[in-house]
């Protein structure tokens, strides 16, 4: 056994080499041709689809309940915040969505998941489209764990939120073959300091859904969204956290939920907004020695830029 350990540590680097090579050239043609296809594919026709979007009272998920209203799909809209899903509904029927049916729940409790899909098949008649938005975040690093119970709402709405919902809704979605779109984040392969108990709840979600995908093979679509840093309340408190991260433009909610609607109706696998942040992605794979160095020196920096602007205030 250890002999073919090590024939396979010897043998396996270099071939993986050879085969890498080899798919890189038929690899992009392959993604040529979906790009030019994807230029020329009209949108699909969401004239009374029913998409129940969690985590639909503020942000991405409101973005979204927009969105979908402006293409004429029904919505069942999901929050903790009932009074704020009451203005979210009323400007998607506005906008074009027939009917719309607002449910007060707490993703992190599966029975609550159970009684929003439910209520939105036994309304509606059907489900074709999940939309996993919930999720919270909270600045945190070792020096923040006097208590550690404080932090496990983060995993409870980002991942197990996202799961409850998708297992009662799965029997639904396979029967009209519908979809799945679950927002994670870029934190989730590529983390930064004080975002460790958020970075490892998407990381979750990621992988969770890149098995789900397996498992259930072509039955449902499943669209995995990794976005950088969006115009919400969650990533303003980034930005405050380290004013490094100010010199990135944001990206606004509103043009993420179009960039998500358009990528989901195309069936792609995988979306990341601004796609420019895809660039950390093979140097993170490639060099992490460097990338954590690197990332380490710019959350210096940020930190001596807080300590001057505090050291002015109090001059």
């Amino acid at each position: 056994m250890a002999a073919t350990q090590r024939l396979l540590n010897i043998a396996l680097p270099p071939l993986s080499l050879v085969l890498l090579s080899s798919f890189m050239i038929p690899f992009l043609i392959f993604k040529v041709f979906i790009y030019v296809r994807n230029l020329f594919q009209t949108d699909e026709k969401l004239e009374n689809k029913v998409v129940l979007i969690t985590g639909a009272a503020s942000g991405i998920g409101e973005q979204l309940a927009y969105e979908y209203g402006r293409r004429g799909a029904v919505l069942s809209l999901v929050d903790i915040r009932e009074d704020n899903l009451v203005v979210v509904a009323e400007k998607a029927r506005s906008l074009g969505s027939p009917d719309v049916i607002i449910i007060a729940a707490d993703v992190s409790k599966l029975q609550d998941c159970r009684r929003f899909v439910d209520q939105t098949v036994n309304h509606f008649g059907r489900l074709d489209c999940l939309v996993n938005n919930a999720g919270i975040g909270k600045p945190s690093g070792f020096k923040d764990w006097s208590n550690a119970s404080e932090f496990t709402p983060v995993m409870d709405v980002n991942f197990w939120g996202s799961v409850y919902g998708t297992l009662c809704a799965i029997p639904h979605l396979k029967t009209s073959r519908g979809r799945i779109i679950v927002i994670a984040s870029v934190f989730g392969w590529f983390p930064l300091p004080r975002s460790s108990i958020y970075s490892a709840s998407k990381a979750a979600v990621i992988n969770y859904f890149e098995t789900l995908r397996m498992e259930l093979g072509r039955a449902i679509s499943i669209t995995i969204v990794t976005p950088g840093l969006i115009n919400t309340g969650l990533g303003l408190t980034v930005v405050k956290e380290r004013s490094i991260m100010g010199i990135f433009p944001m990206l606004s909610a509103s043009e993420l939920a179009k960039s998500i609607v358009k990528s989901a109706c195309r069936g792609d696998m995988y979306l990341t907004e601004p796609s420019w942040v895809k660039v950390l992605f093979p140097f993170k794979l490639l060099y992490p020695q460097i990338v954590d160095s690197a990332v380490r020196f710019l959350i210096g920096l940020s930190r001596k830029r807080n300590d001057s602007a505090t050291e002015l205030k109090l001059e």
